[in-house]
């Protein structure tokens, strides 16, 4: 796909700007969120197992869960614990039709976990010795590196405290 160039980036970044100064208010102006945070994210899987063995064999995020889905019959519900009382869970659709990743309004383009730098070096380490393709953090983000798990979700392993984006404190 190709990239703005000239005018046309020039115009994007103008209004980018423009939104930033109308909506962003400074920290210590913002009120509270009107949830306690994300209980779980969930996403759709091509094969259970496989997804299991990534994520919890693979990465090291235990399996917490396996459940039928209350509202598809056959289809299997699962979480994995990510860290700070956060789940990811994942659903199949036996029967169903299971596109390639495609990236486009409505799907997920990354999801991005906060890690340790030894932790980061870790699975780093782990995906090199597994041949697993990845990006960064030799693309010019030296706290990023980014996969695709075996459905095809982004995922972005990234070397910064929780609330905080390029050194920046964005939440308490």
């Amino acid at each position: 796909m190709p990239q703005p160039e000239g005018d046309d980036l020039a115009a994007i970044r103008a209004k980018r700007d423009e939104l930033r100064a109308k909506y962003v208010k400074p920290l210590a102006e913002r009120g509270g969120s009107p949830t306690q945070g994300v209980h779980h994210i969930a996403l759709i899987c091509k094969d259970v197992e496989e997804t299991i063995r990534f994520y919890q064999e693979f990465l090291g995020f235990p399996l917490v869960e396996l459940v039928e889905n209350r509202d598809y019959n056959g289809s299997s519900h699962f979480f994995f614990d990510l860290g700070a009382k956060n789940l990811l869970g994942f659903f199949d659709f036996p029967g169903h039709d299971h596109p390639p990743f495609s990236e486009t309004i409505g799907a997920v383009q990354h999801l991005a976990l906060s890690t340790s730098p030894e932790r980061f070096a870790e699975i780093k380490s782990k995906l090199d010795e597994a041949g697993i393709e990845y990006l960064g953090p030799d693309r010019g983000v030296e706290d990023s590196l980014y996969i695709r798990d075996p459905n095809g979700v982004g995922i972005e392993f990234y070397r910064e405290e929780l609330g905080e984006f390029e050194g920046t404190t964005l939440i308490n």
